[in-house]
């Protein structure tokens, strides 16, 4: 069985999310994706979420293309795969090449892990749409 993970905070969960997450399942047996907790968003984002965890678990839990949702209460990659044993593990392209993600590359390639880089949608972000949400009408 090919294990594939990916994380996210998924607020506000739009088709950028989902295009990951069906992308993600094409190429691999069980997905299981991380939803990062409400603490861990506040601790490094300094922010909270527009909706809370459990209702965001709860919304990707509800997605065809997931198997398993756990908590993500950090940026641990090679920890998870420690517990999750994961084949694959997905990730947008805005990180590829980055001394962090090629980092995190060179030490699952010790493990025979490989990392995908989706392209993210253009145009959509939750924070795009928090921010026209709170842009007044002015027609």
């Amino acid at each position: 069985m090919v294990i594939g993970y990916t994380t996210g905070v998924f607020d506000l969960f739009h088709i950028g999310h989902l295009n990951i997450l069906k992308q993600a399942k094409s190429m691999c047996d069980k997905l299981i994706v991380g939803v990062t907790t409400d603490e861990y968003v506040k601790k490094y984002k300094n922010i909270t979420p527009s909706i809370s965890y459990a209702d965001r678990a709860e919304i990707v839990r509800s997605i065809k293309f997931v198997d398993s949702v756990i908590p993500q209460h950090d940026h641990n990659k090679f920890e998870a795969w420690e517990k999750l044993k994961f084949d694959f593990i997905f990730v947008g392209d805005d990180w590829y090449n980055t001394q962090k993600w090629n980092e995190i590359e060179s030490e699952f390639k010790k493990v025979d892990v490989k990392v995908i880089y989706f392209p993210r949608t253009p145009i959509v972000s939750s924070t795009k749409i928090k921010n026209d949400l709170g842009q007044k009408n002015t027609k």
